[in-house]
């Protein structure tokens, strides 16, 4: 949607007014609970309170700070046992599944997502797991036996003589059958331990839970509703463009998709200036949108987030709504790599103002900065040096490595600062 001319932006209502990019900000950060600090100390069912409200949480195993599902929670929680995590997988309350990709879900919603599974054949793992059964369905079968025979397993459970180097293709066979299952559905997480997934059979798990979903699934067309007002939901607002990438949705969505749901009212069609196109948030949010609208919604939160945070993992969406342009480097090789291994973006006061390559050293208790990065433009004023700070202090204590180590800083003394800030703080 073009930007109304000056004049009528002036005469418009209150409630039509296009939205400044600071204010569509502080509605997605509202959206993804990142725009305050938390106001108490974190209890357990705000850890699945949480994942609800992004209505997935990705996992990734890479660890040379935190876990990527951890981090996310911290920087929501701030100081909360990790365990709550695996605990609230054991006992029903989150699932499993491939969503955006391996996720954890509410377990509420993962009957739609299994529902949903025979829509994902252009996904990878579903690709690996139906030639994996393909080409070994003997084994599988009775690798299925075994388990409805004597119970859950794990992949340690098995041994294999030869080392891969990594990735499906090299994982011992038991371990491609297991996810192989789980991808098509028959097997489930019924619990983790030290992280490593236990596989139970699906119906098992589902009955063990406390609360059973009611009723069939929706079919297809619901469904693909359902996940793309779960989106919108999740962003707090979105072009249509950045909608798909959430939940791996193909094809993409469109502006006359939409269109029913906004006439319904699910969906509010708004304008945010500099944008070409319409923005749209959630019904649930009008409250918000409001509060944004008036410059009451205000960004005072700063934290590290993980490289897989749904803030930041779609790209695109993080330059558009953000102006921060971030690629995550694990994978690429280490003399290509612009910022580090694992880079944590830097969220302070409703922007992304930087990054930085940390490693935690568990063993001597340190927390190190390789290297931090602000953005161009970005003044290292005395309010961002405090609460960087007090947010990598407050990581690296949740994380048992006290002791923060900065290495380098662009700009260079932008480190000195900091350590100076630790020091007296």
């Amino acid at each position: 949607m073009p930007a109304q001319p000056v004049a009528s932006r002036l005469a418009a209502p209150a409630g039509d007014r296009p939205l400044s990019l600071a204010q569509a900000r502080c509605l997605q950060l509202h959206a993804q609970g990142l725009l305050q600090p938390p106001r108490r100390r974190a209890r357990a069912a705000d850890l699945a309170a949480a994942i609800a409200r992004m209505r997935l949480l990705q996992i990734d195993t890479i660890h040379v700070v935190a876990r990527s599902p951890y981090l996310v929670l911290h920087a929501r929680l701030g100081d909360y046992p990790p365990e709550w995590l695996e605990q609230a997988l054991a006992k029903g309350e989150l699932a499993e599944c491939w969503a955006h990709e391996a996720c954890f879900v509410p377990a509420t919603d993962y009957p739609l997502h299994d529902a949903w599974r025979h829509q994902r054949g252009h996904h990878w793992s579903y690709r690996h797991a139906a030639r994996v059964h393909k080409e070994h369905r003997a084994e599988m079968d009775n690798l299925l036996a075994h388990i409805a025979r004597e119970g859950p397993v794990r992949a340690a459970d098995f041994t294999r003589e030869d080392r891969g180097s990594g990735g499906w293709w090299a994982w011992k066979p038991e371990k491609r059958w297991l996810e192989a299952w789980f991808a098509l559905g028959e097997l489930m997480v019924a619990r983790r331990e030290r992280f490593q997934r236990v596989y139970d059979l699906a119906t098992r798990v589902r009955a063990s839970w406390p609360v059973q979903a009611l009723g069939e699934p929706p079919g297809v067309d619901a469904l693909r509703e359902r996940f793309i007002l779960d989106t919108v939901r999740a962003l707090g607002i979105t072009p249509v463009r950045w909608i798909a990438d959430y939940y791996r949705l193909k094809p993409q969505a469109s502006a006359r998709e939409l269109a029913p749901l906004v006439a319904s009212g699910q969906l509010l069609e708004v304008e945010v200036r500099g944008w070409e196109e319409a923005a749209y948030v959630h019904a649930d949010h009008a409250a918000a949108l409001a509060q944004a609208r008036a410059g009451r919604l205000r960004a005072t939160h700063t934290a590290l987030l993980s490289p897989f945070d749904p803030l930041v993992w779609d790209r695109q969406r993080a330059l558009g709504m953000f102006g921060f342009d971030y690629a995550l480097e694990c994978y690429t090789p280490a003399p290509k790599r612009r910022y580090g291994y694992f880079v944590l973006p830097i969220l302070h006061r409703g922007a992304l103002v930087g990054r930085l390559d940390a490693k935690a050293h568990r063993a001597q208790g340190m927390f190190e900065v390789k290297a931090l990065f602000l953005e161009e433009g970005v003044v290292p004023d005395e309010r961002l040096v405090d609460e960087l700070a007090r947010a990598l202090h407050e990581l690296a204590q949740w994380h048992g490595t006290p002791i923060v180590r900065i290495v380098r800083s662009r700009p260079s003394d932008f480190a000195g600062a900091l350590r100076a800030a630790l020091k007296a703080g």
